[in-house]
């Protein structure tokens, strides 16, 4: 998997998402403590509105950048947004109301939602070959795998030294890094076709990418995956500390041994997708790994119900490796089928339509899982999303006819800039 690092553009650009990945990891533990610093006890409604804030910019700006920044140097957009998240970062260690979190936090998540997309666009033609974007596909899902797990611990240890506003610089330093390997680049040219190109209505290119997804049978299917991954992995983000701590009456260590159950489960699968997808293809796999996050959604009301803590929390941490199989199973293929069922000239109206929809499911999920689990219960609230997602995987199937799975036209994967 690693050979593909050998192309020193994509070897610049993985190192890129890296040191972003990791600075965005300190401002998330920064941005928390920042919030507790100031807003005391109410410091999880403010964490509450800034993950609002985020998943609000991710849904509504990516479409808007991949329209309005279509014909503009890949370069100068990605390093743009990096410039946009730097200078953010670097105002959030002087502020002192709670507005004005949010509002730095907006202008970093709509830098992320213009950078991500464009910088996943990129890669199809930086590696034309199927092989290696697959297996640029399992690297991207491994360096965040390892941000999840790596990021807090690099930040407590730099809390033994520094104060947690000196993380936001650790922040900025990501982003600087980011931008200097960008730079350092000369990237394909987009090609820019005419029904997203400037002489077409904003409105209409905005929505390109959206109609494409609701035209091409595999990209529906990738949509309903979406919702699937989404009402899982929502049920282990929002409920793990309420179950851990609450239901179970551990400690914090605790609740960070099953969150990383979680992303091992995640990681092991990001490195053997590449042979998974060639023996099996997109559609099976994806289905499979979708199949696998409603088994695990499905017992974990029995996981509950153990009487023996320590067999519970074994429970529990077994089913959150199990979701953690499926949520990459789904999401590290997805590039392909993109790349797969859309025009070069359309990767970046394609992308940021996979963003902004993913994160619409998140939306939904997020405040989903928490006011049900206050409402209803726990185990009940898995039953809700775990019925969410097996409705979804059944759509999936539905829309996605092992016909269309790889729907190709060769010209497709053929880089015309």
């Amino acid at each position: 998997m690693l050979t593909v690092l050998r192309d020193r553009t994509y070897r610049h650009l993985y190192l890129a998402q890296v040191i972003a990945l990791t600075g965005t990891g300190l401002a998330t533990v920064a941005i928390a403590l920042l919030a507790y610093d100031i807003a005391g006890a109410d410091a999880g409604r403010v964490l509450g509105a800034a993950l609002t804030i985020k998943m609000v910019a991710y849904v509504a700006v990516a479409p808007l950048a991949a329209a309005l920044f279509s014909r503009l140097p890949r370069r100068r957009v990605l390093v743009g947004a990096d410039t946009v998240r730097l200078v953010a970062a670097l105002c959030l260690p002087f502020v002192s109301e709670i507005w004005q979190i949010y509002v730095l936090i907006a202008v970093m998540q709509a830098a992320s939602a213009t950078f991500t997309p464009a910088f996943q666009a990129i890669i199809p033609s930086v590696l034309p070959d199927e092989e290696d974007y697959t297996r640029a596909l399992s690297l991207s899902r491994v360096a965040y795998d390892l941000e999840a797990v790596l990021s807090p611990l690099l930040a407590a240890l730099l809390l033994l030294v520094v104060s947690s506003s000196t993380l936001f610089f650790g922040t900025a330093a990501g982003f600087l890094g980011s931008a200097l390997l960008v730079v350092s680049l000369v990237l394909p040219r987009a090609d820019v076709t005419a029904e997203d190109g400037a002489q077409s209505p904003l409105s209409k290119r905005v929505l390109h990418g959206v109609r494409m997804f609701m035209r091409s049978t595999p990209l529906r299917g990738v949509m309903a995956l979406n919702l699937a991954v989404a009402a899982a992995g929502a049920y282990v983000l929002v409920q793990t500390v309420v179950i851990v701590r609450g239901s179970f009456g551990l400690g914090e260590d605790a609740v960070a041994v099953a969150l990383a159950a979680n992303g091992l489960g995640s990681l092991l699968t990001a490195l053997i997708v590449p042979r998974l997808v060639r023996g099996s293809g997109e559609r099976r796999v994806m289905l499979t790994s979708a199949v696998a996050l409603v088994v695990a959604m499905a017992a974990v009301p029995a996981a509950l119900n153990v009487n023996a803590l320590p067999a519970a929390m074994v429970a529990v941490c077994a089913l959150w490796f199990v979701v953690g199989v499926g949520w990459a199973g789904v999401e590290t293929p997805v590039g392909r089928v993109i790349a797969a069922n859309t025009r070069p000239a359309d990767h970046p109206a394609a992308f940021a339509a996979q963003f902004s929809l993913s994160h619409a499911c998140w939306l939904l999920t997020y405040p989903l899982a928490g006011v049900l689990g206050i409402a209803i219960g726990l185990s009940r609230t898995a039953w809700v999303l775990g019925a969410l997602a097996a409705a979804a995987t059944v759509v999936a199937a539905a829309l996605w006819r092992p016909a269309g799975d790889r729907v190709r036209d060769e010209t497709n994967r053929s880089v015309a800039h």
